[in-house]
């Protein structure tokens, strides 16, 4: 009797067979944020290019024409980013302004 396990399945009394499946949840897609320059009276040109180049890998043309959008419009998107990218740029952004003693500010802005 210890090897006969015949009685225990395929019988009407045994228990019954059921299928687990898995759902998968959809992955829901990031909240995206806008890094936004500000323009202001003091902070140089130049130096609006080079922060965009430095923090936001744009080549020469395009971050002169962000930062003439920003000189012309008082605003200027630098890119669109996951929150917690976006707000390390503009802790960059915002420190390196500081430490060169400029007063540019550097926002970010839900999509």
């Amino acid at each position: 009797m210890a090897g006969n396990d015949e009685g225990r399945s395929g019988t009407p009394g045994g228990p019954a067979a059921s299928v687990i499946t898995k759902v998968k949840p959809k992955a829901k897609r990031p909240n995206l944020y806008r890094v936004l320059i500000l323009n202001d009276d003091y902070t140089p040109m130049e130096f609006v290019v080079h922060v965009l180049e430095k923090f936001f890998q744009k080549d020469v043309e395009a971050a002169t024409k962000i930062m003439l959008h920003v000189h012309h419009h008082g605003i200027g998107e630098c890119g669109v980013f996951t929150y917690e990218i976006a707000e390390t740029k503009v802790t960059q952004v915002m420190d390196f302004a500081r430490k060169h003693q400029h007063p540019l500010q550097c926002v970010m802005e839900k999509q």
